[in-house]
């Protein structure tokens, strides 16, 4: 099939990968997509990615799958070889993406999201150093380090204290990411963001890491160790009992659709930058607690969910994150929010019983 332009998608079965595949053949790219399912590996058969590519290979014309590791250099290097002359975009989503997974395998963790991300970079330097390479990032770059600001714990949240800078808006990209505890996870990923900056500073590539907060939406195969709307959701539908992690519940995370984020994407290819970093997600327009979570879960299934509080919250957890999304906005004032907290629950509602 004769095409003007090419993209490459990393991790293409999975929540935003799937997502950004959609967007881009839409907008007349010859997609590849890169994933060889790790994530039934990681979190069991029923996290698996191959429906979503069965699905997208079947319906998606200019879709091409491509099995391949993104720690196998060379086989990644072909790919991106094969297609030098039209490769215009490299999206990044493939990942280990669970801190408490990756306590159990770091080398798995590690080469993954550190060597994999290397092998990438390298390769659209080699082969296409004009693309523009963009990172699906995380705000555990940032550890622990949210948990020192002045907190305040509600009826029903965890919320900064009002006269702090970073509560009308949330945490923005000048945060350290130094003295914290990341988790083996946000290490690796840490890494991973070092490098896309760099390859973009040094070698003056297009590129962006953007350091999400909860990325989910109805497409999500949604695990215990990761991607907790749509477990939860889940539980609460199927009637499985679900632990609530530390913090009587009350943790806030700001929640961002995959259609919003891909969105974000594709401003940013359309006039890229160099080495740049956004923290990206729901902000104070979609973000929700624990036990915000399962009320608003329980009111749109009419089922109560079956769950238990622990002491023991996760290594390197978040007691509190809203991301400040103002920095992209001013780079890319046509970028909007489509969805909100319930919008994206009422949509993994419709997906779970569907």
């Amino acid at each position: 099939m004769s095409t003007t332009k090419t993209a490459i998608v990393t991790g293409s079965g999975g929540l935003i990968g799937s997502e950004t595949v959609k967007a881009l053949t839409g907008e007349g790219f010859h997609v590849i997509g890169i994933d060889n399912d790790m994530r039934s590996y990681f979190f069991g058969e029923a996290a698996s990615t191959k429906g979503t590519s069965d699905e997208l290979s079947e319906n998606l014309d200019n879709f091409e799958l491509r099995s391949v590791d993104i720690r196998d250099a060379d086989a990644i290097s072909e790919v991106f070889q094969s297609h030098r002359e039209t490769l215009e975009l490299v999206v990044h989503t493939a990942a280990q993406p669970s801190h408490d997974w990756a306590a159990k395998e770091p080398f798995t963790d590690f080469t993954v999201n550190a060597n994999g991300t290397l092998n990438l970079l390298e390769a659209t330097r080699l082969h296409a150093p004009g693309a523009t390479f963009i990172f699906t990032s995380t705000n555990k770059v940032y550890g622990d380090r949210p948990n020192t600001l002045p907190l305040v714990e509600k009826e029903t949240r965890w919320e900064i204290d009002e006269s702090h800078d970073y509560f009308e808006f949330g945490i923005d990209e000048d945060m350290s990411i130094d003295q914290s505890k990341h988790s083996l996870f946000g290490a690796s990923k840490v890494a991973a963001d070092i490098l896309v900056q760099e390859y973009g500073r040094y070698f003056d590539m297009k590129t962006a890491c953007f350091r999400g907060g909860c990325l989910t939406g109805p497409s999500h195969a949604g695990a215990e160790l990761h991607g907790f709307l749509s477990y939860l959701m889940k539980c609460t539908v199927s009637g499985k009992p679900y632990t609530v992690f530390g913090y009587n519940g009350k943790q806030v995370r700001d929640n961002i659709h995959a259609y919003d984020l891909v969105a974000a994407f594709l401003e940013f290819h359309k006039n890229p930058r160099s080495g740049e970093v956004y923290n990206i997600g729901g902000s104070r327009h979609s973000n929700c607690s624990m036990l915000e979570a399962i009320g608003m879960c329980e009111e749109i299934s009419g089922n109560k969910l079956d769950y238990t509080l622990t002491n023991d919250n996760r290594i390197g957890d978040h007691i509190w994150w809203i991301s400040d999304v103002r920095k992209f906005q001013s780079h890319y004032p046509n970028w909007s929010y489509k969805y909100g907290i319930r919008e994206i629950l009422e949509e993994i509602h419709a997906a779970c019983i569907g």
